[in-house]
């Protein structure tokens, strides 16, 4: 990983380079194609924060945050969350520490804004990302959001 990490938004100028991510072929049960999350970052307006990452020049990655978004309305309307939506690392650029950057630049924005917890969902099993966000700090909560594991870290 070099030091030339950075996070931008997207643009007419990157938006064809990001539809075109992918993440690795095993990995793509667990996380939704960019083009989704695009989607969903346009009808949750505010509450959504999507970010290109990038080493130097390359696009290496995608992640999108939720910020202060209900977390069960329905159960109490006051529970509302922070944290990181999508994270989708670009195949090639796996075990490269760009997973850790895009979490570590989550936890300084919220951090930015006030939060102290930042939450995270994701697929359990073998090829789900469990492991690496243990690796992180994140610790399960208990909850479940659809079939997927809540964890959260204290930020």
């Amino acid at each position: 990983m070099t030091t030339a990490l950075r996070l931008e938004k997207i643009t007419p100028a990157t938006i064809d380079a990001a539809l075109d991510l992918r993440v690795h072929p095993h990995q793509e049960r667990n996380v939704s194609p960019v083009v989704r999350s695009l989607a969903e970052a346009y009808a949750f307006g505010e509450a959504a924060w999507p970010r290109l990452i990038f080493d130097g020049d390359r696009l290496v990655g995608f992640l999108m945050a939720f910020l202060d978004l209900p977390w069960n309305p329905k159960k109490d309307p006051t529970d509302r969350r922070s944290g990181l939506w999508r994270l989708n690392i670009a195949a090639e650029g796996q075990g490269k520490g760009y997973g850790r950057f895009a979490v570590e630049a989550v936890r300084d924005e919220l951090r930015r804004r006030g939060e102290q917890h930042l939450y995270v969902t994701w697929e359990p099993g073998d090829n789900g990302p469990g492991a690496f966000y243990h690796r992180l700090g994140f610790r399960t909560t208990g909850e479940t959001s659809g079939d997927q594991t809540v964890g959260v870290l204290d930020i």
